[in-house]
């Protein structure tokens, strides 16, 4: 970081007294409290920091505490028997009780003057950063003022170098320093910004969003691992519209997913619907603490340009089968060089979009066999959110919801007749009247040598 964007961004320290901020230790995890404890009382300055500050004076709750300290990783080490140290590009400590876990990290310098540690910086972006400094220089390292505050455990207060309560008091995310330099210090903080906005409903300040579409496309050099991580982030802990919608707004979007940002300029209301109606239904699964899984939103953040394909080429006359794995294929090849997502969840990916088609068939073997399918539950639910793409999707819907109702044997004898012809949809588009078709009687055949026909046995 330069000295200007250093300096402009550091106003007089403000000490928030115990009486005046909403920070109780009733809510702070007892493994924080343990560690924060420990290292005071063997000299050291210990503060809780960062995100776990922020919600606290927010009223929520936080799921991490990451304590900042002077004391170096070793020496948390050497404090600490239950404790390991990790990381390359940021050394710090983890202390370990039981399934939790609290991040120790040493005051990260400037680096301006020599000091212990080493910083590696390759084109702008920092690839390795421990120089060890003061609370001050710390306080100006992180990157958004509502991240930069620390709850001193010595006297309860709140300590605040940058104007991060201020913030907190307007509802707006300032980033810290010179935007361009930071960004291009580590493009994932733009995807941060977002993720922030979105999870704490503040809006991002002008200045901070400024250079998102000039710098966006460093977002390729980010690692595509670390991508994946933000997007879980980002999708999957209850605020994925907002994040989605955010991602939109400040054209973010094209460069952590191509594919769905061509398909929704296509226009298309229905690719939209799906989207913005999956996300909705996560958020809310997330919120009743339910499971969710990467794959079901993956699957339809790119079904859009999985379908076009798909059809186009259908329609140039190739296999149904052989069109639907080359465009699961093709796309999933492109997004994975932005964002990697993992093999075990692509796999169920391309079972869900190659499982589409087969609705439509509705035979009986065919709808037990699909039926029995162990990505069945998971197309189905994938089915119903493509219900606004066309009045034959919603009632081909509404026929497999109604069907999944019925006894085995009920719907057996309703299918013997043969193919049930809906045409995507079933009779009157009405789901209590999906009554699929009664079977047809068959005729006995006659014994060979009798006749058939009255006049003939006259």
């Amino acid at each position: 970081m330069s000295h200007d964007a250093r300096t402009t961004a550091t106003p007089a320290l403000r000490i928030i007294p115990r009486e005046q901020h909403v920070i109780s230790r009733k809510n702070i995890s007892k493994a924080a409290l343990r560690v924060l404890y420990r290292l005071n009382e063997a000299g050291y300055q210990a503060y809780l920091v960062g995100g776990a500050v922020r919600d606290l004076l927010l009223g929520g709750h936080p799921k991490d505490f990451d304590v900042a300290t002077n004391a170096t990783p070793d020496e948390v080490k050497k404090l600490f028997r239950n404790s390991r140290l990790i990381g390359r590009r940021f050394r710090l400590a983890h202390v370990v009780y039981g399934p939790e876990i609290i991040e120790v990290a040493t005051f990260r310098g400037t680096g301006e003057e020599e000091g212990e540690g080493d910083r590696h910086i390759v084109d702008g972006r920092i690839v390795r950063d421990n120089v060890w400094g003061t609370i001050e220089e710390d306080a100006i390292r992180r990157d958004f003022r509502v991240n930069a505050m620390y709850y001193d455990i010595s006297d309860f207060s709140v300590r605040d170098y940058v104007g991060g309560m201020q913030d907190v008091e307007n509802r707006v995310l300032h980033l810290i320093g010179d935007p361009e330099t930071r960004y291009r210090e580590d493009p994932v903080r733009m995807l941060r910004a977002v993720r922030l906005a979105a999870k704490l409903g503040f809006r991002i300040d002008v200045a901070a969003a400024k250079p998102f579409d000039e710098l966006g496309p460093l977002l390729a050099d980010a690692a595509p691992a670390r991508l994946f991580d933000e997007s879980l982030k980002m999708f999957l802990a209850g605020h994925g519209l907002k994040s989605f919608h955010m991602l939109e707004q400040t054209g973010l979007l094209k460069f952590m997913f191509p594919a769905t940002a061509r398909a929704l300029k296509r226009g298309d209301k229905a690719l939209r619907s799906l989207i913005e109606q999956g996300l909705a239904n996560t958020d809310a699964r997330v919120a009743e603490g339910k499971s969710v899984t990467p794959a079901f939103l993956f699957a339809v953040l790119l079904w859009g340009e999985v379908r076009d394909l798909a059809h186009t080429w259908i329609t140039k006359g190739q296999d149904a089968n052989v069109a639907w794995e080359r465009a699961a294929t093709h796309v999933m090849a492109e997004q994975c060089q932005r964002v990697a997502i993992p093999r075990r969840f692509t796999l169920t990916m391309e079972e869900i979009w190659a499982l589409q088609p087969r609705f439509e068939l509705v035979q009986r073997k065919r709808v037990f066999r699909l039926m029995a399918h162990p990505r069945f539950r998971a197309a189905f639910d994938f089915l119903l959110l493509r219900a606004a793409e066309s009045p034959a999707i919603r009632q081909l819907g509404e026929w497999w919801a109604h069907a999944q109702q019925l006894p085995h044997e009920t719907l057996a004898a309703a299918l013997s007749g043969g193919a049930v012809s809906v045409g995507g949809a079933p009779p009157n588009g009405a789901a209590e009247s999906v009554a699929v078709p009664k079977p047809r009687k068959r005729r006995r055949r006659k014994p060979a040598g009798k006749s058939g026909s009255k006049s003939d046995q006259a």
